[in-house]
């Protein structure tokens, strides 16, 4: 637990962001909900906010985010709106280009296209930072980029969020933040060999997350999941990262609390809570052993 606690309090001393009775314009409030800043900020390496370099290590190699700053030449600086739009809503560059998927665009393709603006708003009142972007560290068999139209071909689908009108209003903002800005489910979901969401485990949890590490089951299934979690202490998790049972969430989920999500009002984690305790429950323990300094073994908790 006070390594836990520990790595919250760190998250929360690396990037100065504004709570969200702070936040003054409509495209922060979105970028922060959306996590830009926590992805796009190489805190290890006190890297400026928004300048990209931070790794994200997968099964398929190292990716590095980009510079979203407005620098003309490393950042985004000389992007069009609709260059901003297609990025996000289609996965694709400027010079027409594929991003690899580790760029949670399968996500962000449901964003409404003024929520997408509004984040280019955003970004593009603050200083350039002429940072260079860093190559991905990736099998030379992965290097070339056309195959990823045919990954999309089979794995992505294109398009906005539709609300579900026999759904109250609640409900349809908590999906578009869990399954749109938030993108959760690209974390919290299994994924088969070509690197694709196994669609039956959306939301159950891996042992393969970002880093290598076990990430947690966040559908409502009661014995390895979030069903035991009334809806005010699950909201409350993604404001501080504090547990029912006390413990405080540690690792890069820390960050996500700090650098995105108590950025944003409680109105909107209840929402998103809401949600999440709607969707169909999934059974799948993702703890995996880990030695104990005696030597013995046990289930190392994912929330940890």
């Amino acid at each position: 637990m006070r390594r836990a606690l520990l790595g919250v309090c760190l998250a929360a001393m690396v990037i100065r962001a504004p709570t969200a009775a702070q936040t003054s314009t409509r495209g922060e409030y979105i970028l922060y909900a959306a996590g830009c800043a926590a992805c796009h900020t190489d805190v290890d390496n006190d890297g400026p906010p928004l300048a990209g370099g931070r790794a994200l290590k997968t099964s398929f190699g190292t990716f590095y985010s980009p510079n979203i700053t407005p620098d003309p030449v490393h950042g985004i600086g000389g992007w069009s709106d609709d260059d901003f739009v297609r990025a996000l809503r289609e996965g694709v560059a400027p010079d027409g280009s594929h991003y690899y998927p580790s760029f949670p665009y399968t996500s962000y393709t449901r964003m409404r296209r003024e929520d997408m603006l509004a984040i280019k708003e955003y970004l593009f009142s603050l200083d350039p930072v002429a940072s260079p972007n860093r190559s991905h560290d990736l099998p030379w068999y992965l290097s070339f980029r056309q195959l990823l139209w045919f990954w999309k071909l089979m794995y992505f689908d294109k398009g906005e969020f539709e609300e579900d009108s026999g759904k109250l209003t609640s409900w349809n903002r908590g999906a578009y933040l869990v399954l749109a800005l938030g993108h959760c489910a690209e974390c919290h979901s299994p994924r088969n060999h070509l690197g694709a969401i196994d669609p039956g485990m959306r939301f159950a949890g891996t042992r393969s997350g970002p880093g290598g590490e076990a990430v947690p089951n966040i559908t409502p299934d009661v014995l390895t999941g979030i069903g035991g979690w009334p809806r005010g202490d699950l909201a409350y998790f993604l404001q501080t990262g504090a547990t029912p049972d006390g413990d405080y969430t540690g690792g890069e989920m820390a960050e996500v609390i700090d650098e995105g999500l108590s950025r944003i009002g409680r109105s909107d984690l209840e929402a998103m809570a809401e949600y999440l305790r709607s969707i169909p429950p999934v059974t799948n323990l993702v703890e995996r052993p880990e030695k104990s300094s005696g030597g013995e073994t046990r289930d190392k908790d994912p929330w940890e």
